[in-house]
């Protein structure tokens, strides 16, 4: 009933625009063609039957252990199960997986693919062979051979296993462009989750650019082609037979397929894979500098006419990449070349980016156009560089003491003063901190929305550096006057990292 209406709405519409059109006249005669809809594919089997030999069954054993380590739950079962017992044998006490049992192995199931048939080189997700004490790949054929890992990324959720060529012929699959691929084409995913042989689904891509906060490289190509528990790893293909994904995560209440698939895209993979073959880890780029999105408000505060780019919130110190021409408030929209639409994809630019590489960088400052110079240096030197660690006791009681009461002023709901040798060593600023510091926030105030805290210093205003109480005030009725809704103040903590935060003008 409700099809039927539907339908007689839509023809409805269409009988309207027709009598429309006859009104003006008879100077043209209006035409709607009618609309097809587009056949899917007849039928995959002669592609499917060519690619299913290079999807493989990736099987994992790891030792876990018994007394004194960590136990492996007990399955959940119904009340009176016939396998009731022999589970308790298994897991209570006197079993091997208890407490007075030795340790014992578990296994785990995913899929892979071969890309290099000469050299035995398969492709696979990380969290498959994670903390995996032995690696086995399984063809479709029955076949097994072992496996040894050249290298994983927990970033992007790949790794790179290697076997014996020799041992069996390998039929290779090739890396296609998934730039290409667009929302609406067919795609087909092959897994080989049990060890049972190849199994196959098609679908569509149903979104792309993905973010499911699984990574800092978040982009997947969403799939309503069926991927379930074991199929991760294997790959996703288009109707030309090249892999363009790498089936790696569903959303599902149950663990089954509800239609809502992620495959990391091969522009994305492919760098990765390369470096791992060849290094046994990631070589990525490095920009060194701490990143805030372009909010409306941010966008406002700066003159700009939309939120596109990345704000750069300051640079951070220690890093091994030349960035000497940026400077904390840019905004940078182009990053060699490419587009930079928002502050996620910034990172996974220069990852992708060769480690020192001298590149041009597009920023917008103080409302112009400019290009600056920056050499990448390598993300993982400057992680090793962080295991240092470094202290933040900004949850130190500020507020325990009574200062003594300086020369301050009152702005858009925080009381300033002057930032003296008192107010250093009462909020413990360091010393290489400069700018005007908050000394308090009124409750419900807009400072107080954007949780400015007492002890915070204020670098800039609008991007003009302010270094007393009384500039404070100047710039934020400089801003009143140009008609700005909002302040962009650039903020310190007392250790000197930077932040950018937008305050309204009432």
């Amino acid at each position: 009933m409700a099809l039927g209406t539907r339908s007689g709405f839509l023809r409805g519409g269409i009988a309207a625009l027709a009598i429309g059109a006859m009104t003006f006249g008879a100077i043209a005669q209006v035409s709607i063609p009618p609309i097809q809809a587009a056949e899917g594919p007849g039928s995959v089997a002669n592609l499917a039957e060519k690619l299913i030999d290079a999807v493989v069954n990736v099987s994992t054993a790891q030792n876990v252990k018994g007394p004194g380590g960590d136990q492996v739950p007990m399955p959940q079962m119904p009340e009176g199960s016939p396998f009731q017992e022999f589970f308790d044998d298994f897991f209570g006490p006197q079993g091997r997986g208890g407490e007075g049992g030795p340790s014992r192995r578990v296994q785990s199931l995913g899929s892979g693919f071969v890309i290099d048939a000469e050299k035995g080189i398969v492709v696979t997700n990380n969290h498959v062979i994670a903390d995996a004490d032995e690696v086995e790949v399984n063809f479709n054929d029955g076949t097994k051979l072992k496996a040894e890992v050249l290298g994983k990324d927990t970033k992007t959720d790949l790794a790179v296993l290697k076997i014996d060529p020799t041992k069996h012929k390998l039929t290779a699959v090739k890396f296609g462009d998934s730039q290409k691929s667009r929302i609406g084409d067919w795609v087909m995913a092959i897994g080989n989750p049990f060890g049972l042989g190849g199994t196959v689904t098609l679908g569509i891509i149903s979104a792309r650019n993905r973010n499911i906060n699984s990574g800092p490289y978040d982009s997947f190509i969403q799939t309503d082609a069926a991927i379930n528990r074991g199929n991760s790893g294997g790959p996703l293909f288009n109707m030309d037979g090249e892999v363009i994904g790498v089936n790696t995560a569903i959303i599902s209440p149950s663990g089954g397929s509800i239609g809502i698939g992620f495959a990391i895209p091969t522009e994305m993979a492919v760098s990765v894979i390369d470096q791992l073959k060849e290094f046994g880890e990631t070589r990525r780029g490095w920009l060194g500098v701490r990143i805030q999105p372009v909010t409306d408000d941010v966008a406002e505060s700066l003159g700009m006419k939309s939120t596109k780019g990345a704000l750069v919130a300051g640079l951070v110190e220690g890093g091994n990449a030349d960035n000497k021409e940026i400077q904390p408030g840019d905004v940078i929209t182009r990053f060699d070349g490419k587009p930079v639409d928002s502050a996620r994809d910034l990172p996974r630019i220069v990852a992708e980016s060769p480690v020192g590489k001298e590149v041009d960088v597009v920023v917008i400052r103080k409302g112009e156009e400019k290009t600056v110079k920056v050499k990448l240096g390598r993300l993982e030197e400057f992680e090793k560089q962080e295991t240092k660690g470094s202290s933040d006791d900004e949850g130190s009681n500020q507020n325990t003491e009574q200062p003594a009461k300086p020369a301050s002023v009152d702005v858009l709901g925080m009381k300033l003063a002057a930032l003296d040798e008192e107010m250093r060593t009462r909020f413990e600023i360091a010393s290489d901190v400069e700018g005007v510091v908050v000394t308090e926030v009124e409750p419900n105030s807009a400072a107080a929305e954007k949780r400015i805290a007492p002890g915070e210093v204020i670098v800039d205003i609008g991007q003009q550096t302010v270094k007393s109480p009384d500039d404070v005030e100047k710039r934020v009725d400089g801003l009143r006057k140009e008609g700005r809704k909002n302040a962009l103040l650039m903020l310190a903590s007392k250790t000197g990292e930077l932040r950018f935060v937008t305050v309204r003008m009432e």
